[in-house]
């Protein structure tokens, strides 16, 4: 029987371990996206306890704590950090064949040294002494991110931020690191939810212009978007449920818009006609300034109504919604392509199923001789377990070019959670140490250490311009 989490879990074959231990584990992170605040990155944030760092924003855990019966109040309620800590404890011990359970010991080894069990009896333990590294300054938010080897972190922010930490942090000659923020414009794209009249109010102030119709709206993203790039913006990310695609001409486009400014309630036809004006044209400006596209999508949020009233969005209630509509997807890249006007693009889908959908859709439209310029995203959200990755893996392989994935990126609210990286280069390792194992790829040492180079780190750099 194998050891715990051993020095060489995941890793079942002698190429694997190789590819792993000599090539892998210490290449640098590039994480091209994930929801850290880069005020605590500028404030260089020390947090109290684990509690704090590892409960806090991450509705990961707070689903299993649900699961196992825990009380609302031991996770985004009011309970004492100590008490909210037990009952993960206690809940983490029946999340066999949970990323959860992975991860969560590799963070406790990699960032607080222990290299034991955690569950209920050891909770007061463990507490101890993650409590006490926490207040060393090598806990802190920078050199979290120092000691993880991170040499990009890439933040996600609206159009109508100041970027004010962005600025500061480029500044300080201290971090050596990248933080860059990234365009999700998600906000000025839901015409259907409330507050959308409020929004765009904001987003006028802040591109100093205002918005009374679609030409306008457009001059003050356009506006916002070249401020970015000065912050040295190269990536978007959009967040939706499903790619629409209801092409009308401007004026449609515009009567549309007008309409939701005053307030007037809009059928789905109108919702969809209005996005995909919205999405056609932030890609055509992604186009124009080198930026990467990408494309979240197959989420149905904020299922549980009750619990939404009572604590919000993002708190561990959304679910996969429907598989892709494939013709529209294919629809939506074709006419940016017509023009000439696709940007690099990684799309990702909630729906598993979606896979080989996605690869035969963006193999279509690999061309003007950009290395991997369409990307089928890393496993994301419900699928980024050992099994979600190996199948994105496989579906990449078996229908694309693996060796020019951009690789993992950490999608979290946590300083902690660089360790996935290690997770999915030990899970990629074991991949391609099979294939060669099983004598379906030739034993080319240097060929197999630039596949592993290039997709763990070199192929993000090159494609993001980092």
């Amino acid at each position: 029987m194998k050891s715990f989490m051993g020095k060489n879990f995941l890793l079942m074959t002698d190429t694997a371990k190789e590819l792993y231990h000599e090539v892998a584990a210490d290449l640098p992170i590039i994480d091209y996206h994930c929801h850290i605040d880069p005020k605590e990155i500028w404030e260089d944030r020390k947090f109290d306890n684990i509690t704090e760092i590892w409960l806090g924003g991450d509705h990961y855990k707070w689903r299993i704590m649900r699961a196992n019966g825990v009380e609302e109040k031991y996770i985004t309620g009011d309970a004492p950090a100590r008490e909210k800590f037990q009952k993960f404890a206690e809940t983490l011990p029946k999340a066999i064949g949970n990323p959860l359970y992975h991860w969560s010991h590799l963070e406790l080894r990699r960032y607080f040294g222990y290299e034991g069990v955690l569950n209920g009896d050891t909770a007061e333990e463990v507490w101890n002494i993650c409590n006490e590294k926490l207040k060393d300054d090598f806990m802190s938010a920078r050199n979290i991110i120092r000691r993880s080897n991170v040499e990009v972190v890439c933040t996600t922010d609206d159009p109508a931020d100041t970027l004010e930490y962005h600025r500061l942090i480029a500044e300080d000659k201290t971090v050596e690191f990248k933080v860059i923020p990234a365009w999700r414009p998600d906000k000025a794209m839901n015409i259907e939810l409330p507050g959308f009249g409020e929004y765009i109010e904001k987003l006028g102030k802040a591109a100093k212009k205002n918005i009374s119709d679609w030409d306008s709206l457009m001059d003050a993203l356009e506006k916002r978007m070249d401020f970015f790039v000065s912050m040295g913006c190269r990536v978007s990310d959009h967040g939706i449920d499903l790619v629409p695609f209801e092409p009308a001409d401007e004026k449609e486009v515009d009567r549309v818009f007008q309409k939701a400014l005053s307030g007037g309630i809009l059928d789905a036809k109108e919702v969809r006609i209005y996005k995909t004006a919205f999405l056609l044209s932030m890609g055509r400006m992604y186009a124009k300034r080198g930026f990467v596209m990408q494309l979240h999508f197959g989420v149905k949020r904020n299922n549980n109504t009750l619990m939404y009233d009572q604590i919000g969005p993002d708190t561990g209630f959304d679910a996969m919604g429907k598989s892709i509509p494939y013709e529209e997807l294919a629809d939506f890249l074709n006419e940016l392509n017509k023009t000439g006007e696709l940007p690099k693009t990684i799309v990702y889908s909630l729906h598993p199923g979606d896979n080989a959908v996605i690869e035969t859709i963006i193999g279509c439209f690999q061309e003007g001789g950009t290395v991997g310029k369409m990307q089928h995203g890393s496993a994301w959200w419900f699928n980024d377990h050992k099994n979600g990755m190996r199948q994105q893996l496989e579906s990449f392989a078996a229908s694309g070019v693996l060796g020019t994935f951009v690789g993992m990126l950490t999608d979290s609210r946590s300083f902690l959670s660089y360790a996935r990286h290690e997770y999915f280069r030990r899970i990629l390792c074991n991949y391609l140490g099979e294939l060669v194992e099983n004598g379906e790829y030739p034993y080319d040492e240097r060929q197999l250490e630039k596949l592993v180079e290039d997709i763990c780190y070199y192929n993000a750099k090159r494609y993001f311009g980092v």
